[in-house]
């Protein structure tokens, strides 16, 4: 999906990041009692934004598919777990979607070996990926892995459940 269909999600993000703290006690003991020890400590890296909307996904991807399995809810909760190493806060995001959007991704992908500015950016682009390296370590189930990786590739590309795919990329937009 292009940068304009992802606009209305981009924006509710970026004013949902201003406001400040983590997730809710009662929140973090939810998500925490749906992953792996391993996935915990991945979880507690990510910024207390980041935080704050995978709770809320994983919540709308309960809501829609009823009782899901617990990979489910922790795919929902870690999808994003690969931008913990790109070192950009909100402000960065916003100039690194834009910069994003006009770049070749075999561009992107070479900056995200490297330093500076362009390597955080870089890394941003490649989170779907480095999510899935991340979470492969960790031991998660193979559905969480897969859903980290493909969480931004278009449906027709998925290897999970399309009904599954369907509702955690709804509850994310």
């Amino acid at each position: 999906m292009g940068l304009v269909g992802r606009l209305p999600h981009l924006v509710r993000r970026f004013f949902g990041s201003l406001r400040p703290g983590g997730p809710s006690p009662e929140d973090t003991g939810w998500a925490e009692r749906h992953l792996l020890p391993g996935e915990v400590e991945l979880w507690r890296r990510l910024s207390n934004p980041d935080r704050r909307h995978l709770v809320g996904v994983a919540r709308r991807a309960v809501e829609r598919l009823g009782d899901p399995d617990r990979p489910v809810v922790a795919a929902a909760l870690l999808h994003d777990v690969g931008k913990v190493d790109c070192g950009l806060r909100t402000p960065g995001r916003v100039v690194a979607t834009l910069v994003i959007a006009g770049s070749s991704p075999g561009r992107l992908e070479g900056w995200a070996g490297g330093g500076g500015v362009r390597g955080r950016i870089g890394r941003y682009f490649c989170h779907p990926e480095a999510g899935a390296v991340l979470l492969e370590a960790a031991g998660s189930d193979p559905f969480t892995v897969a859903w980290a990786r493909e969480h931004q590739m278009p449906f027709g590309e998925w290897t999970v459940d399309r009904r599954l795919g369907e509702a955690l990329a709804a509850s994310d937009g």
